[in-house]
């Protein structure tokens, strides 16, 4: 079992167990007191056990790990302090993703693959317009037609409101009202960027779960920072997706002596805000089953109380960084995060906790048997790798040498509901068209026929419902050409 040195108290070093990680953890703590950093020496103590992680970078400073860390008098000193022997300053074999396809692989999933419950949460649908979304989802099931992209969605609203009336029986009524709503919503996700999330070539989950020719684990690093400015609902919605597609992928493998990846969620409390009461039930079993598929999840936060009670209370490691008590909320969470460790005799943890220092941190653990440990009151180790980002041709340098190459470089376009739907509208108005005729047509066939007054011909001024569709359809593609959405998220539990 590997032990993670994340610090030291000047008389014993502070470590856990890797083993205990799939247990799940939090770190959590007021702005500017070390979080990040406590984040980045995680990283790299389970990078250097041979765990692969999975960690979005919010500021852009964890692009740092991918570059060794240079010496300096302060961590000189606190290497003494804590007890190391040496500290090899060194770079962790890192991965850089990009949903925007911008500083990193592609990160995508389908339409199918994210599941209705995860996209009705995304385009914050209310409980007509999620209906109308199952109905598309359990139409295109049952017919065979794929839902990749955001074309082959939009596609397949334009058919359920068009067979509303023989839908009816089955899913109630579906209002072009709701379809319209759901639409709108879409186009405003598009402005935000999710036409490069849904698509293909969908994240093989394997990739994340690799390690590198000396035994370390991949660091997967997804760039999150105008993510998360321009919609912190997708960036949510792409963190909760990922746990969906593991839970349903991976096996069941009980506990072992290190977890198969571990997740951390910067920024947990966007999660749970943006989250209805049953996505948030979805995610609670999720968190409580996803330990038995060796993944373990870590939240950072502000404040514990971001974290919901029935999640809060399945986490084994808990690094506390200080909390500020100004407001009546800050003192609740004081008083509440003190009660939720063991207490240790050599000092009042209620005291101590607004005193930390920057770098400084409670930590408290599981023991092997579940059991929580002491909290011990810990500084915490300098990182091996730089601290602070990267300039931009390291990071192109850094993709350049990633084990997937251009895997997931050129966008695929595989035939689906959009172009299914598309075939049979231009079908139908083939079949509608009259036949074409050999005989030369007479004088008075050629001369066009004066209209009454008054009236007009029907043919010139409407159209079939096949033709409006396909009109629909060819704009769509206009406007759309090389826009992907594709179908994954939240795993069985959620899409069922």
């Amino acid at each position: 079992m590997a032990d993670l040195v994340l610090g030291g108290n000047g008389e014993k070093q502070i470590a856990i167990s890797a083993s205990t990680l799939n247990r799940h953890g939090l770190i959590a703590g007021a702005t500017g007191t070390g979080k990040t950093v406590s984040l980045q020496v995680l990283v790299e103590q389970l990078s250097l056990a041979g765990v692969p992680v999975f960690v979005p970078d919010i500021k852009g400073d964890l692009s740092g790990l991918a570059a060794a860390g240079t010496p300096h008098p302060k961590i000189t000193e606190r290497v003494e302090y804590i007890g190391l022997n040496t500290m090899p300053f060194s770079a962790m074999p890192v991965v850089f993703w990009d949903i925007l396809e911008k500083s990193g692989h592609p990160l995508r999933t389908t339409v199918s693959e994210m599941g209705p419950l995860l996209l009705a949460n995304l385009l914050e649908l209310n409980e007509t317009q999620t209906g109308v979304l199952y109905a598309c989802f359990t139409e295109a099931d049952e017919r065979g037609w794929m839902l990749l992209d955001i074309d082959d969605l939009k596609s397949m609203l334009s058919w359920v409101a068009e067979h509303a009336k023989e839908l009816k029986a089955d899913y109630g009524n579906i209002s072009s009202a709701s379809v319209g709503a759901i639409k709108r919503r879409l186009v405003v996700l598009e402005a935000q960027g999710i036409e490069h999330f849904l698509g293909e070539p969908a994240l093989e989950l394997a990739d994340l779960m690799r390690t590198d020719m000396s035994g370390r684990g991949l660091v997967n690093i997804l760039d999150a920072a105008t993510l998360i400015q321009q919609s912190p609902r997708l960036y949510s919605s792409v963190l909760l997706w990922l746990l969906a597609e593991l839970f349903e992928d991976l096996p069941e493998v009980g506990d072992q002596s290190k977890p198969k990846l571990v997740i951390f969620l910067d920024e947990a409390h966007l999660i749970f805000d943006s989250a209805d009461k049953s996505l948030i039930k979805k995610i609670e079993q999720v968190v409580r089953l996803i330990r038995s598929k060796g993944v373990g999840i870590i939240f950072i936060t502000q404040s514990p109380l971001d974290i919901p009670a029935d999640i809060a209370g399945q986490l084994g490691l808990k690094i506390q960084h200080a909390l500020r008590a100004f407001t009546a909320r800050d003192k609740k969470a004081l008083k509440a995060v003190a009660e939720s460790f063991r207490e240790n005799p050599n000092f009042d943890t209620k005291s101590v906790l607004p005193e930390l220092g920057t770098g400084e941190a409670l930590i408290s653990n599981l023991d092997e048997n579940g059991i929580p440990q002491i909290v011990e009151k810990t500084l915490m180790s300098p990182p091996h790798s730089q601290i602070g980002p990267i300039d931009d041709q390291q990071r192109q340098e850094q993709i350049k040498r990633s084990p997937h190459g251009d895997k997931y470089t050129q966008r695929v376009n595989r035939e689906s509901a959009h172009e299914v739907l598309r075939k049979r509208a231009e079908q139908q108005i083939t079949a509608k068209a009259p036949p074409p005729k050999t005989s030369k047509p007479s004088r008075s066939q050629s001369t066009p026929r004066q209209s009454t007054p008054g009236k007009t011909r029907r043919s010139s001024s409407r159209q079939s419902a096949g033709e409006a569709f396909i009109k629909s359809v060819t704009r769509a593609i206009g406007s759309q050409l090389g826009r992907r959405i594709a179908r994954g998220i939240l795993g069985s539990i959620f899409k069922r």
